[in-house]
């Protein structure tokens, strides 16, 4: 076995070697190679995703009427383009990976930029996560239970289901899981397609007795929920940020490809709804589970089999999707975990890699873990409060930047500015936003808080500072990341081979090495 490891540390070893002999435009660094059409298909990816299946009902239950729901979609659609054009002027003056993470550390400091890596890695990801499989396992069952809902030990037990096979995926090999992502991205645009057309064709003949304003709710605080439900499903349209360094002329670019997103999400986003509303009242809408199969059930007899199968399609993949985003390096969001681990902000071992299929394993098992967590609630609204809750807390610090950059540093280039009247609107309804939310439902926003607030000992116990004991420091390093000895020398190796690229491998798994070896 030792036999066998060394061979494979060996030619790892040689070919570290030459790769740090290679020419200055050769070395292994980022490079723009992303055009406006591949950084239009990210944020529109990102965007449409199961959040259109889930969130009807939410925003419908704080609206009260389909008149004012319809209304909802389209502001949260504004809100989110305003918040995206905030974040193009940050993408360009602050050209870091990392994305908000870089903005808040770069003005706020490394408290409140871990606490942004926090919210992110233990509420966002995980619980989104969470939503989604949930949804997946609503739509699965829906054609077992067509008359009332599904067991809900049965949904939370197909969610966990969910989780763990594509847990194993993303581990198990990268190309599987694109596989997985391209097809299941295919139905989810197809099942969208569909209903959109329908919806279409419902309007010419003039099915349009549902859209109106009646039983409209007054009260501010439930209307300020619906958006929350309004904009989880337009969660998604920053992480163009995270790939500024890979987009050509990014301050061409990205504000063209935030613009041609927005409107595209946007007007599939308030399609769909109107499609639904063609056909059920809002009624129909509260009382079901799977708003896409009971408009399916009303018009497409036999064929109704359709719809559910592809939003249960849609569901699997963006479960896959948030995954395979989040436990890479090399894909959007989990630039932010990479540069906060880089930052020495997170465990290392989030960031290692298995050698032999070159999957980031411990971050993929950490990521559902939490989300089967999250599983102990089976209220899609509540678990959507979570998200909505702190992801807007962040979203509005990130977009604070501006004006406190425009204070601080008045001088520094700015190659990209808004106007600074879009940064302050956006960061004042934003707090709006939440102080209404918590007013809501103190009981979701509260445990949204408490969770937030765990991100503070844990800084000051294991992040602040360079001056712990050496052997609290080398205590931590195990917990994180036990590896055999020779392991550990074999990675101080490789990271003194690698410094040149500021790229770090700290730790390898024995097993994987023990496979490459043969």
């Amino acid at each position: 076995m030792p036999r066998r490891f060394d061979a494979a540390f060996f030619r790892a070893r040689a070919f570290f070697i030459r790769t740090s002999q290679m020419e200055p435009e050769k070395e292994i660094r980022l490079k723009p190679k992303m055009s406006l059409l591949n950084g239009t298909t990210v944020i529109v990816g990102s965007t449409i995703g199961s959040g259109i299946f889930v969130s009807p009902r939410g925003v419908l239950r704080g609206t009260g009427s389909s008149g004012l729901s319809l209304v909802v979609w389209a502001v949260c659609g504004v809100f989110s383009a305003i918040g995206a054009y905030c974040y193009a002027e940050l993408g360009c003056t602050i050209a870091r990976s990392g994305g908000d993470y870089a903005y808040i550390m770069e003005a706020y400091g490394p408290f409140w930029a871990f606490m942004r890596l926090w919210v992110e890695c233990t509420m966002v990801r995980p619980c989104s996560q969470a939503v989604v499989a949930l949804t997946f396992a609503t739509y699965v069952l829906r054609p077992f239970f067509p008359s009332c809902a599904a067991p809900d030990e049965s949904a939370r037990l197909l969610s966990a289901a969910c989780i763990g096979i594509l847990t194993f995926i993303n581990c198990y090999d990268v190309k599987w899981a694109t596989r997985v992502q391209d097809i299941f991205t295919l139905a989810k645009l197809l099942g969208l397609a569909i209903i959109i057309a329908t919806g279409i064709y419902m309007l010419s003949i003039g099915k349009t007795e549902n859209m109106n304003f009646e039983n409209t709710e007054t009260d501010p605080t439930l209307i300020v929920l619906s958006c929350y439900s309004g904009l989880f499903a337009y969660h998604g349209w920053n992480y163009l940020n995270f790939l500024t360094e890979e987009l050509k002329d990014p301050v061409k670019n990205l504000p063209r490809a935030i613009g041609i997103s927005c409107v595209l999400v946007t007007l599939v986003y308030v399609s769909t709804n109107v499609a639904f509303f063609t056909t059920l009242t809002t009624k129909e809408v509260l009382e079901s589970e799977a708003v896409a199969v009971s408009f399916a059930e009303e018009l497409y007899g036999r064929m109704v089999w359709i719809v559910p199968v592809f939003v249960s399609l849609s569901t699997f993949g963006a479960v896959n999707g948030i995954l395979l985003t989040s436990s890479r390096c090399e894909i959007t969001p989990l630039r932010l975990i990479h540069a906060g681990a880089m930052e020495g902000q997170m465990p290392r071992v989030l960031t290692n890699i298995q050698i032999s299929r070159l999957t980031p394993v411990p971050a993929v098992i950490f990521q559902s873990l939490l989300s089967l967590l999250y599983l102990t609630s089976s209220d899609v609204i509540a678990l959507i409060n979570y998200v909505g809750f702190a992801t807007w807390l962040t979203i509005g610090a990130g977009v604070s930047v501006i004006p406190w950059l425009r204070w601080k540093q008045p001088e520094r280039p700015r190659p990209l500015k808004v106007h600074i009247l879009f940064p302050i609107v956006y960061v004042v309804l934003t707090v709006f936003l939440i102080v209404m939310s918590m007013l809501a439902d103190l009981v979701s926003t509260g445990y949204g808080v408490l969770i937030i607030l765990t991100g503070v000992p844990v800084y000051f116990l294991f992040v602040y500072g360079e001056s712990k004991p050496k052997a609290f420091q080398v205590t931590m390093v195990q917990w994180t990341a036990p590896p055999p000895l020779h392991c550990i020398a074999a990675s101080l190796v490789l990271s003194r081979l690698l410094a040149d690229y500021e790229l770090r491998l700290d730790y390898f798994f024995v097993a994987s090495a023990v496979v490459e070896g043969g």
